[in-house]
């Protein structure tokens, strides 16, 4: 139960501030407090944060100051108490001299919510003043036959208080000639005069000394004194008098000075020095006697300094007549200044919120303005206004205050700062105005991602760059500013090749150049794709990507890898055969070769280095094959050894060579005659071994000679056959699938020939070939010239047999069989 009521009371509390709240922006409501004058510094006025709903903690919290403008601040507030304080000694008297009530008015800024408050302090006069005449000493000249009654007036006293605390009585000294009579002023001043109440003798008193006293209502009583010195004259019978007892002018404010203001006149009837009259002003303070200018024969008023309407707006003087004798005479002169437009208006800027954020909502709050034009009426009536282009606009406010509000939604990247121009107009004729510089800037937030120039981009890079090598740069624009801006550049989580990308490429992610961590081989890939992301360093970050395509260039760095003829892995060289009945352009064999560069660094070129018979062989320039230059003659030597060169076009050019023998023949037993006439020398001791070598020889040759007579009758009946089908209009249809050899993609095509036999010649490992009748060209697959000889030699002293290259023609079992024969005896004949 107690919960609810709390709740309702809450509630009730809640609507209260808001109504009060409203009723508040409605219509400002007046704060009033009453001070007595002469109060010490610090002197307590009012609790000020009760009166504005807030704790005194609230005050510093909430930014609460007072506002004021033109004059020095007579109150404080005490953050501690929360209460309204005297900030010194406050003058009643120096602050608003004779006006009653004395009033002091200024605002109070609640700065977070933009609020003011009025204030109005009402300063109460103490009697700390007494009444005080101008002189010390007042002389009065009277002529002996002036009539008991007359009166003469006399100095008032002033006393700047006021109420019951000012002028209140005169007192006289007894004597027994004067008396005292006290008159007022149309507009309330006292002022005495001295009455004659029995005829004066000169001849028995030139002289009377009297005491005048002035006295107030104070508590307790104040008084001032002055001394009256009486003296009589002989017959003066005439006072002079004024054509007016008061004169009213109406003067502008911006009157030059020695302008003539009127002139006033008195007239005394009587002759001689008695009727000369002088004027003077009798009483007036010093600043307004420094204003005018009184002719003392003439009566004329003139302007001795500018006067200002907005220092004081209504001057009273004093004028007295007096002539040769004893008569006074008194007027008054009554100026009115009138305001003219002489002053513009100002424009204080009271607070100002810069700088203000991008994203701030419409109708914030950007500055505070105070307006004020001392001149009065429409003079005085001010209008304030902003360029139209700008997204703000000025309210109003209460008093002269207006507001700066966004009307607008600002982009710092667009507009980063506005140069504000408040112009204030005020309604005299012509208007006077007054402008206001001022700069709000804008300040960023992080609502802009880094941006690439580029969609994306691409760069190249030569294989076998060296580690750490620069590749390529990108850069990412922000158009935030600051930490908003400072972009930071990563590369984008990737796999290549099944290893990171990160193992490939590196970014500085300050400058985004990118390097390379390891040396990129073109014949491994020749392209790479990476995403850099481009992330600023705001809150949340923002960040964008882009791709970049790193495309690998070739260099000749692979020399060119010989296919055919393949080295045998024991050290041997190969042999071709070239029977001794070839014409010229006999095709002897084919040097394959391929480049893993590319392009004109994968071109070759093929070229004779050596020969041991020059002019005998020559060498296709591209095509690489191996032809006889010219026929062969029975001095040519059975074994010619050739070195064949393959060069490619690269920059430099990269190059291997191979060598080649080519043992000249017409037919096996030949071979193997000649074979055994370049054979070395039989050791000694090995003649029993020699002895089974020959008769292997023999068995051999008989067995050889059989199988020539069965592949004699295979060729034949394939030649047969060919023939009967090319008189049926048949052909090749088709090149078999083997015969292509690839290398990284290269299918080389290989002509070559019908190879049946290979043989070892002697201690050097010279590779005899023997040919066909026929010549057939045929496909050698690149895994045929890699098989080697399971019955081929090392040299003479080792016997293990090993793989030599063979270049099959045909599966047939005898083919075999006769190759594995002719082998073995070539291996020991040799």
């Amino acid at each position: 139960m107690a919960a609810k009521t709390n709740r309702s009371n809450r509630t009730a509390l809640v609507l209260l501030c808001l109504v009060l709240g409203l009723s508040w922006e409605a219509q400002a409501r007046q704060i009033r407090y009453s001070v007595p004058e002469e109060l010490e510094k610090g002197s307590f006025v009012g609790n000020i944060s009760k009166d504005l709903g807030l704790e005194p903690r609230e005050l510093a919290e909430r930014g609460v100051r007072i506002v004021s403008r033109g004059r020095t601040q007579l109150f404080a507030l005490n953050p501690r108490s929360g209460s309204l304080v005297t900030a010194g000694r406050i003058d009643r008297e120096e602050l608003c001299a004779q006006s009653a009530p004395c009033l002091v008015s200024f605002n109070i800024l609640v700065e977070d919510r933009v609020k003011l408050f009025g204030i109005e302090i009402e300063v109460t006069d103490i009697n700390d003043n007494a009444p005080k005449f101008q002189a010390e000493n007042v002389d009065v000249k009277i002529n002996e036959n002036v009539a008991p009654g007359m009166r003469f007036p006399l100095l008032e006293a002033v006393d700047p208080d006021v109420g019951v605390n000012s002028l209140q009585s005169y007192q006289l000294s007894s004597n027994k000639h004067f008396s005292l009579a006290v008159q007022t002023h149309a507009y309330g001043v006292k002022y005495p005069e001295l009455v004659l109440e029995h005829a004066l003798d000169r001849e028995e008193q030139a002289v009377h000394h009297l005491v005048l006293t002035a006295l107030d209502g104070g508590d307790p009583l104040l008084s001032g004194t002055v001394l009256i010195s009486v003296t009589v004259f002989d017959a003066n019978d005439n006072a002079p008098v004024f054509t007016l007892p008061e004169y009213h002018v109406r003067v502008l404010e911006n009157l030059p000075v020695g302008t003539q203001l009127l002139t006033v006149t008195a007239t005394d009837r009587d002759e001689g020095a008695n009727g000369e009259v002088t004027y003077s002003f009798r009483k007036s303070p010093d600043t307004q006697l420094l204003k005018f200018q009184l002719n003392k024969n003439t009566g004329e008023i003139k302007l001795s300094a500018n006067l200002d309407y907005e220092e004081t707006d209504f001057y009273e003087l004093e004028i007295q007549a007096e002539d040769g004798g004893a008569y006074l005479a008194m007027a008054k002169v009554l100026i009115t200044v009138e305001d003219v437009n002489d002053n513009s208006p100002e424009v204080t800027i009271t607070s100002l919120f810069s700088p203000l954020m991008e994203d701030s909502p419409l109708g914030t709050v950007i500055a505070l303005l105070n307006v004020h034009d001392p001149d009065s009426g429409q003079n005085g009536q001010v209008t304030c206004s902003i360029s139209e282009n700008l997204p703000f606009k000025l309210e109003k406010s209460i008093d002269s205050y207006y507001r700066l509000v966004t009307h607008r939604t600002l982009d710092r990247e667009q507009v980063f700062s506005y140069n504000i121009t408040v112009t204030a107009t005020d309604g005299g004729n012509p208007p006077l105005l007054m402008e206001t510089h001022f700069t709000l800037h804008v300040a960023d937030i992080n609502d802009n991602p880094p941006t690439f120039s580029h969609i994306s981009y691409f760069t190249y890079i030569l294989e076998n760059n060296p580690r750490g090598a620069s590749i390529f740069s990108v850069t990412a624009h922000d158009p935030d500013s600051h930490e908003n801006a400072q972009v930071i550049y990563s590369l984008a989580e990737d796999t290549f090749q099944e290893a990171p990308l990160s193992s490939y490429i590196s970014i500085n992610s300050d400058t985004g150049v990118l390097y390379a961590l390891r040396s990129f081989d073109y014949e491994q890939f020749r392209d790479l794709q990476i995403q850099v992301i481009a992330t600023d360093s705001g809150d949340p970050p923002l960040s964008s990507n882009v791709s970049l395509s790193i495309f690998v260039l070739d260099q000749n760095d692979n020399t060119p890898e010989i296919l055919y003829p393949a080295l045998p892995t024991d050290g041997s060289t190969g042999v071709e055969l070239a029977p001794r009945s070839a014409e010229p352009g006999y095709l002897v064999t084919k040097v394959v070769a391929v480049d893993r560069d590319s392009g004109q660094n994968a071109w070759l070129s093929y070229r004779l280095l050596k020969a041991s018979e020059p002019g005998l062989f020559a060498v296709g320039l591209h095509t690489g094959e191996v032809r006889t230059a010219r026929a062969l003659l029975d001095r040519d030597a059975l074994k010619q050894s050739l070195v064949v060169a393959v060069q490619d076009h690269g920059q430099p050019p990269l190059s291997a060579t191979v060598t080649l023998t080519v043992a000249v023949a017409d037919n096996i037993p030949d071979v193997l005659a000649d074979l055994g006439s370049i054979r070395t020398p039989a050791d000694p001791d090995d003649s029993d071994l020699t002895l089974y070598l020959v008769v292997a020889v023999a068995a051999v040759s008989c067995v050889f000679l059989a199988f020539v007579i069965v592949l004699l009758a295979l060729r034949l009946r394939r030649w047969h056959a060919s023939r009967l089908l090319q008189a049926s209009g048949g052909g090749l249809v088709g090149v078999p699938a083997s015969h292509f050899v690839g290398v990284d993609g290269v299918r080389a095509f290989l002509q070559t020939y019908s190879h049946e036999v290979s043989l070892t010649a002697d201690s050097r490992e010279s590779h005899v070939i023997f040919p066909q009748p026929n010549y057939a060209d045929t496909l050698i697959s690149q895994e045929s010239c890699g098989k080697k000889d399971p019955l081929s030699l090392l040299d003479d002293s080792k016997l293990p047999v090993e793989d030599t290259p063979l270049v099959p023609v045909s599966s047939s079992f005898p083919l075999l069989l006769l190759r594995i024969i002719i082998g073995i005896t070539f291996r020991f004949t040799a």
